[in-house]
This record gives C-alpha cells, structure tokens and sequence, in this order.
C-alpha cells in the first residue's frame, strides 16, 4: 500500500473509531453486525486493511452516519448562500447522526409541533 493510500486508510480507521466510540458500540458489537471477526474490525480501524466499498456502506449505517462523513469528504449541499450553515441545518446533521430509534422521536416531535402550528 503506497503510503498516501496508508494514510488514507488510517484516518478512515480513526473515523470509523472516533464515531463508533461516541455511539457507545465496541468494536466486537460492529464486527458481529457486518460479519466480519473482530480482529478485521481492529484492521480496518488501525489502517491497515483496505475496507470493501460494500462494507463501507454497512459501516455507514450501522453507524448512522454517511459514507462521505466516513471518509472525511463532506457531503455535497446544494445551498444558494454562502457561509456557514445555519443552526436549523447543524440540528438536522446532528439528527441525522442519532440512532433510529431517537431519530424517529424527534420526527414525532416535530410533527406535534407542526400540526399544532397549523391550528
């Protein structure tokens, strides 16, 4: 693996990490959902393997997360303003990134709160 590519995969190993850590899933748990052993998991987080495109993809939703996030290239947003994005738009990534179960809350919520605003 030239060492570009290496570098690469061990900030994707890092992400992967980072984000699975933050959800609260050891690494045994995720391994067991996309059907790999445990030391692959351990591989693809220390860079030191090359991860399947259709792996990545199961990564991306076991973590509910997105295959861009992942790999570090941000999501492309057709936006019509320059600057930062707004704070409505920084709650729905951070929606976005919940497990379903607290995604699917918060849309119940909003929901309430919609029907209630159009009374």
């Amino acid at each position: 693996m030239a060492d570009n590519e290496r570098a690469f995969y061990v900030q994707l190993g890092e992400r992967i990490a980072a984000t699975r850590k933050t959800q609260g899933i050891t690494q045994v748990q995720l391994a067991e959902l996309l059907g790999v052993a445990q030391q692959t998991m351990a591989h693809y987080e220390g860079g030191s393997v090359r991860i399947p495109v259709e792996t990545l993809a199961q990564l991306a939703q076991h973590l509910h997360t997105s295959v861009e996030a992942l790999i570090g290239t941000p999501a492309a947003k057709a936006r019509s303003k320059r600057g930062p994005a707004s704070k409505l738009e920084q709650q729905l990534e951070q929606v976005h990134r919940l497990p379903k179960a607290q995604q699917k809350f918060v849309s119940q919520m909003l929901d309430t709160v919609l029907q209630q605003a159009q009374h």
